[in-house]
């Protein structure tokens, strides 16, 4: 294999159970209709498929996470398997990595035939909403891929061993930034907080140090000893931390989410709506077409003058804004699937008033100098009854070969970390974590059914036990 294909896509899913059926329909509608690499008529299945997921569940639910969440995450499995099986025969997937930070999800598939080279697994999670919880943050995942074909080199002689092989370090990160127009450097405050607190660990607690179980030792992927060997012992501390954070110079980095940035600094006011918001079907030099929109999108402003995501690429935008779609087209998206088809739907995009039509939805990857990324297609799914955001993929490849950074030159040409790992960060990850929980329990005894249930049992029982106790005292 001389190349993997990935296939990443973003959702906000408001806090809702997704529609399995017309979810999975659409599931891949932005993958490339042929491959371009190969003489196959249909592209082929990708070797791993990546969700970022965001407003994944109520913040009860998101919050004390573990079986509360279970439900969520099954239907979106469904989804894979059954847009995997719609489209494939005797193709399947196994889910590798199931992740959340508070209302922020993610999650990673392979093909079976590809989770079998999966070398190994970090995850690593971070809040910056209110007092650093998980109603806005991020969730990342960091694994190895070996491929199967490679050969140790025949450059050695005698009884000396061959270098161990090399995985294809793969670095995923979903991310929910703070919200409305205004708030841009917020926005960026988030994307520091991101870089200098999401540290990766292996999923037992080691820190990337240690073997996985089934003896991958040599190859785990966080961790190689071209970087550290030679180092002193607090100068090889220091770059094992700064190889746990996000920017690594061995590992492909996508970055997928509600980033919320938006085409304008303020609220629309009282005739943007009919002057300026997007319409279907006009020219590219109407000033209603979206592209004129897309000029003023804050995340490709900030992004130019190096204000946040710093080093990242993204691929060209031509879909319309994925936020925020009113009420009334998320009914007419229900009633067109209810009579088993899109053809109910308005040929208008139906916008709220009260924010502007934005590209919130993005997938952001890291370019290497030397083998670089290639996107394939980059496109918005069909607006979803169940969220005001539509879904938005991205397909792309990616050379299957490990990256060295042994050369000083190559070295120099990758963007570095902008800001430096917070010693801090594992304390204030804990505490934030502790927050959650006692929000979670607030939450779920007074947001939800099954909650409301749990408090009024408790006070009729401790009513019962005071009056069986009174009863006692004056017999």
């Amino acid at each position: 294999m001389d190349a993997l294909n990935l296939y990443i896509l973003t959702f906000n899913c408001a806090r809702n159970l997704v529609d399995v059926d017309r979810f999975a329909h659409h599931f891949f509608d932005s993958l490339p209709l042929t491959d371009e690499s190969s003489t196959t008529s249909s592209f082929p299945p990708p070797d791993l498929i990546v969700l970022s997921l965001q407003e994944l569940a109520p913040i009860a639910y998101a919050f004390l996470g573990g079986s509360f969440l279970t439900p969520y995450f099954d239907a979106l499995s469904q989804v894979v398997n059954r847009a995997v099986a719609q489209r494939w025969d005797d193709v399947h997937y196994v889910n590798i990595v199931t992740d959340n930070s508070g209302m922020t999800g993610l999650m990673v598939f392979a093909r079976s035939d590809v989770a079998e080279q999966v070398a190994g697994l970090e995850t690593a999670r971070i809040g910056f909403g209110f007092q650093e919880m998980g109603n806005k943050g991020a969730v990342g995942a960091r694994l190895g891929y070996l491929p199967s074909s490679r050969q140790p080199e025949n450059n050695h002689t005698g009884t000396e061993a061959p270098p161990p092989p090399q995985p294809v370090e793969l670095t995923f990160v979903a991310a929910h930034l703070a919200p409305m127009e205004w708030a841009v450097e917020r926005r960026n405050a988030d994307w520091r907080s991101l870089v200098e607190r999401l540290v990766f660990e292996r999923q037992d607690g080691s820190g990337g140090t240690e073997a996985d179980e089934g003896g991958l030792e040599e190859s785990a992927p966080l961790l190689s000893r071209d970087s550290t060997t030679a180092a002193p012992v607090g100068q090889q501390q220091q770059q094992q931390t700064n190889r746990r954070g996000v920017y690594v110079p061995t590992s492909y980095l996508f970055l997928a989410g509600d980033l919320n940035y938006r085409t304008a600094d303020r609220p629309p006011r009282p005739g943007d709506r009919a002057s300026r918001f997007p319409r279907v079907n006009v020219e590219t030099s109407d000033p209603r077409h979206y592209s004129h929109l897309l000029q003023e999108d804050q995340l490709s402003r900030e992004m130019g003058e190096s204000r946040c995501f710093h080093g990242l690429s993204e691929a060209p935008i031509r879909f319309p804004p994925t936020y925020k779609y009113s009420l009334a087209a998320r009914h007419a998206v229900s009633k067109a699937t209810a009579a088993a088809g899109d053809e109910g739907l308005s040929q208008e995009w139906q916008w709220t008033g009260t924010r502007w039509p934005s590209w919130c939805d993005r997938v952001l990857y890291l370019d290497q100098p030397d083998q670089p990324v290639r996107p394939l297609r980059y496109d918005a799914l069909p607006l979803f009854a169940t969220s005001d955001h539509r879904a938005v993929a991205l397909t792309v490849s990616v050379p299957a070969r490990p990256m060295r950074q042994t050369d000083a030159l190559a070295q120099a040409q990758l963007p570095a970390a902008p800001f430096p790992i917070d010693p801090e960060w594992a304390r204030r990850r804990d505490a934030a974590r502790r927050k959650e929980l006692v929000v979670g329990c607030v939450a779920y005894l007074g947001l939800t059914w099954e909650g409301n249930g749990v408090l009024l049992a408790t006070v009729v029982g401790l009513c019962g036990a005071w009056l069986v106790l009174r009863s006692l005292v004056n017999a």
